[in-house]
């Protein structure tokens, strides 16, 4: 540009700017010189290399104006100077340098006419501005001469109505700006009145009308003045948002979020409305806690108040834990409730608006209301889940804060009872599982529980040894849901519903379908507990044990009457769950056969079973009632309902099943003296165990060993020395009990405690019903991966208590008949006789007779306890199948016989059945076979008594040596008799 400015000084040419500066109606332009011109055309055209010429020229001389060349031209010397090369880059300067030049006069010359035209225009336009300085003159002296021909007064009066037509405008805007000064007080007014939408409608309308003044000066110090007062109506808002976190009130609701829209700021004020709710809820849990705290503390100490809510939950004591805890809940719910109607509030808005702008209407609202409803919508959902979470929270650190091993378990119920609805709120409010609630009571539950299950279990083993068996007397049509204990079960049908709300929905079934939040949205509270009703009196005990004195005279009159014997019990049975008969007819002897055993106290059959049984039928139901309220350990509460039916089980098995004590047997022969199994008595009553007819099952002795294994402490009863047990294993075991010193077992005659025996045992029969009928209950409650030990349970342990019948009643049946005496009799009886008997022996009387002694005892029995006819049946079946045993007994003892003898033996065994069918309506008759098989055995052949040998093994070596013996040298020679004593031998080896 530098280069472009001297070019043309050199030629005389200036620049517009300078052009314009000393502008006149004749401007000679300077041509070039001829000399110049000449110059340029003389130098060679060659326009590209002009142009390479040009192009080689460095970016540097193109930068700026304050580019110094010079400089730039002089730091590009070497350190050492060449005069050649010098001049040589000066050459090439030069010729870039003239190349420049050559460009820039030919660019002059190209613009030069355009340049010539342009000033020509300039001149014109100074023209023109000439001839409108000279009008302008002449319109001045023209006004001049108007204004002095115009009268003052037409002028002043026009002024003085300008100026009115001002004030006037003045005063009106005056006016305006006194009303809007005194705004402030009916701001006051309409906030003291909660009318928050017309406050700030009331501000916003000030401050438009305020923007139309602001060119006075008082008014900027009034915009400064309602920009406070909206300022103040926000947080005067925002505490009247914080108010409905507790108490919703929906016209109180509606002004507030009708002033937020005014203010623009929804989005905002529900932000604000959830920090008010998590703020809420920290702060009712801690008042209230902290308000327990310090009625429990006693004193004005005020150190309470700094504590965090966590350690303060730890202040809390036993007695004020339950109150704390509901007035806790009460609390949280009615900060959830209000959060429900919140919710409720804008679903039911946006209906409204939705429905008030159909069609091209809704189409037309405004995007930012569209955006602000889907805002609202989404932070109320989100917001339910975290105000859950914080309800858990809170509620966790208060359950955690306390050792509840040690309440009272009424107390613990009510516990469970208020988490159990407050996780129903959960799940009602925002379909939570309350993971943290479940597993923090759950801890507390299995502590408690396992605290509380092992004084239960020392509790039972009290009653158990303090239990003198007698019959509890109960009503016929007793059954477990007349128990306060079970009467959840039938209230409720879902676990999941806690026993006092079950309690209140009874009276009102139309209630049972609505949820929590429906019933109690506008009054009440799901924790309010129940006012403390009376105790409903438990109908299930019988006045003296007879249902009514009419039954009472009626329970031993003569039953040989068929008139009083109802008509289905004409019938061999009757289906007890359908009623219906066999197609088959019962015989008229079956009927009065069954009268015969008939030992029951009365017609009622009313259950039988003691005050233990009771307490532990009243435990299992507070168990399930745990269960069914927190079911995350129902596998552990079932397990310590199987304990106490084991331990029940086992006392009953060990007080009754187990004697010790001999039978008086001096007489008899020492190989008879074997161990009978579970009454270790010696006589031919340990034939019954020695012939593989086995009393304890394997099922039943498996069950036994378990439970001695897993739950009794033998090591408290000094029975196992040496190496102890770990502690936390004998911490869950209990020591076996102890019978009752009251209890006697060995007076012939009660028949060695029959009516104990009996009440013990079919007590725990009844206790076994009573686990079946609540199968299906547990079931239901315990988990899918847990099911294969309450089968196992039921199917090993549950379903063997009948078969303790078995062994229990068989120690009666073997000391109430003198066997020994019978063996005696049947010893001094000559078998080798000649001539066929016409007349059966003595000792069948004898036997008869003890039968009719133990039936007359039987029936003394019964007027005290009833004896049920399964009971009657294995008392009879064990009685007989003894009396049959020990005839065969007898019969091997026989040194000689011959046929005539047999007959004999056949004609007493016949004489037996004959008579003791009269007795007894046990049919067939038991080891009847047995009998009359080894009698008939002596005519067999020798062929056929060694097939007899193999396939008979139910007899005893001695009695097939014995049967060998007699039948030498009337059938069967010596040598056959070694053939067969060798039979028998190989036989007997194995068991060797």
């Amino acid at each position: 540009m530098q280069k472009i400015k001297s070019l043309m000084a050199r030629q005389g040419l200036k620049s517009p700017q300078e052009s314009m500066a000393d502008l006149s109606p004749v401007e000679n332009l300077r041509i070039p010189s001829k000399e110049e011109l000449r110059e340029l055309r003389e130098q060679p055209i060659d326009p590209q290399a002009e142009q390479e010429m040009i192009d080689s020229i460095e970016e540097l001389y193109y930068s700026n104006d304050s580019f110094d060349m010079v400089q730039h031209e002089l730091e590009k010397l070497p350190p050492e100077l060449n005069l050649q090369e010098l001049e040589e880059y000066r050459d090439k300067l030069k010729k870039q340098q003239a190349s420049v030049s050559k460009k820039v006069a030919d660019l002059i010359l190209e613009k030069q006419p355009a340049y010539v035209k342009e000033l020509e225009r300039v001149t014109a336009l100074q023209a023109n501005l000439q001839l409108a300085a000279v009008i302008c003159t002449n319109a001045r002296r023209q006004l001049s001469v108007s204004k002095e021909e115009f009268t003052e007064a037409s002028l002043g009066l026009l002024a003085n109505q300008r100026r009115r037509q001002l004030l006037t405008g003045l005063l009106k805007s005056l006016r305006t700006i006194k009303t809007l000064q005194r705004t402030d007080v009916r701001l006051s007014e309409m906030l003291e009145e909660e009318d928050y939408p017309g406050a700030i409608q009331l501000c916003l309308e000030c401050q438009k009308a305020a923007s139309t003044f602001k060119h006075y000066s008082c008014i900027s110090e009034l915009n400064s003045k309602l920009q406070d007062t909206l300022e103040q109506i926000e947080e005067q808002l925002d505490v009247a948002l914080s108010k409905t976190c507790k108490n919703f009130d929906v016209s109180h609701y509606t002004k507030v979020q009708l002033a937020y829209t005014l203010l623009g700021k929804t989005q905002t004020a529900m932000d604000q409305l959830h920090m008010h709710f998590t703020q809420a809820i920290h702060n009712t849990v801690f008042q209230v806690v902290l308000g327990y705290v310090e009625l429990c503390a006693g004193n004005a100490d005020t150190k309470f108040q700094k504590m965090q809510y966590k350690d303060l939950c730890t202040h809390i004591t036993m007695d004020s834990y339950i109150p704390c805890l509901t007035d806790l809940c009460k609390a949280l719910w009615e900060v959830m409730v209000s959060y429900h109607r919140t919710m409720q509030w804008h679903e039911e808005h946006d209906k409204q608006d939705t429905s008030h702008t159909p069609g091209d209407a809704a189409a037309a609202e405004s995007d930012e209301s569209v955006v602000d409803r889907s805002y609202v919508k989404k932070k109320l959902e989100h917001g339910l889940t975290r105000i859950w979470q914080d309800v858990q929270l809170k509620v966790k650190a208060y359950i955690s804060g306390t050792d509840m091993s040690n309440f009272k378990y009424d107390d613990f119920i009510v516990v469970l009872d208020v988490i159990s609805r407050l996780m129903q709120v959960g799940e009602e409010f925002c379909s939570s599982k309350s993971e943290v609630l479940q597993e923090s009571i759950k801890r507390q539950s299995v502590n408690y529980f396992k605290n509380y299950h092992r004084a239960r279990l020392e509790e039972l083993r009290m009653f158990l040894e303090n239990e003198t068996w007698e019959l509890c007397p109960v009503k016929s049509n007793f059954n477990i849901s007349q128990l306060h204990e079970f009467k959840f079960m039938g209230q409720c049908r879902s676990p999941s519903v806690s026993p006092s709300r079950q309690a209140v929905s009874s009276s009102s079934p139309a209630q049972d379908e609505l949820s929590l939040f429906q019933q109690f949205l506008q009054e009440g509270n799901p924790f309010e507990l129940p006012t403390e009703k009376e105790e409903e009196t438990e109908d299930v005990l019988a006045s003296n044990g007879y249902e009514s004195d009419e039954l009472e005279k009626n329970v031993y009159q003569d039953y040989d009457s068929d008139s009083d014997v109802p008509e289905e019990l004409k019938q061999d049975y009757v289906d007890e769950q359908t009623g219906d008969a066999p197609l088959k007819s019962a015989s008229r002897e079956t009927i009065r056969s069954k009268k015969k055993s008939d030992y029951n106290l009365n017609k009622a059959n009313a259950p039988i079973l003691t005050n233990t049984t009771l307490n532990v039928i009243r435990l299992v139901g507070k168990y399930m009632q745990m269960m069914s309220i927190l079911k995350p350990i129902a596998f552990d509460v079932i397990h310590c309902v199987s304990q106490l039916f084991d331990y029940y089980l086992y006392a009953v098995y060990t007080f009754f099943g187990r004697n010790d004590m001999p039978v008086p047997s001096p007489s008899l022969p020492t190989h008879l003296g074997r161990d009978a199994g579970p009454a270790r008595v010696v006589g031919p009553a340990c034939l019954y165990e020695s012939s593989g007819l086995g009393l304890i099952s394997s099922r039943l002795r498996t069950t036994l060993n378990r439970i001695q294994e897993n739950l009794i402490d033998m090591e408290a009863l000094g029975e196992t020395s040496g190496v102890h047990g770990a502690a936390e294993d004998r911490k869950e075991k209990v020591p076996s009990p102890h019978l009752s010193q009251m209890v006697v077992l060995t007076n012939s005659g009660t028949l060695y405690g029959l009516a104990q025996r009996v009440v013990a045992t079919e007590s725990l029969v009844f206790l076994a019903e009573q686990f079946e009928s609540l199968q299906f209950h547990l079931d239901t409650m315990m988990p899918a991966a847990k099911k294969p030990f309450l089968q196992q349970f039921y199917s090993q342990t549950v379903s063997t208590a009948s078969e303790l019948r078995k062994p229990i009643y068989w120690i009666v049946a073997a000391k109430a008949i003198d066997y020994e005496q019978m063996l005696l009799l049947m010893a001094g009886v000559k078998w080798d006789i000649r001539e066929i008997m016409s007349q059966h022996n003595v000792y069948v009387d004898v036997l008869l007779k003890e039968f009719e002694q133990f039936n007359k005892r039987l029936e003394d029995v019964s007027r005290h306890v009833r004896i049920p006819l399964p009971v009657s049946n294995v008392l009879w079946e064990h009685c007989i199948r003894l009396a049959n045993r020990t005839l065969v007994e007898g019969y091997a003892n026989v040194k000689k016989c011959s046929n005539e003898g047999r007959a004999l033996m056949q004609l007493d065994f016949q004489q037996f059945l004959m008579k003791l069918e009269k007795l007894t309506d046990l049919r067939p008759i038991p080891d009847k076979e047995f009998v009359e098989t080894y009698i008939k055995a002596y005519y067999l052949t020798e062929n056929d008594m060694e097939q007899f040998i193999k396939n008979h093994r139910e007899y005893s070596m001695k009695q097939l040596a014995n049967l060998v013996n007699v039948c030498l040298g009337s059938h069967i020679n010596k040598k056959a008799r070694q053939k067969l004593l060798a039979a028998i031998d190989d036989i007997d080896r194995p068991k060797r």
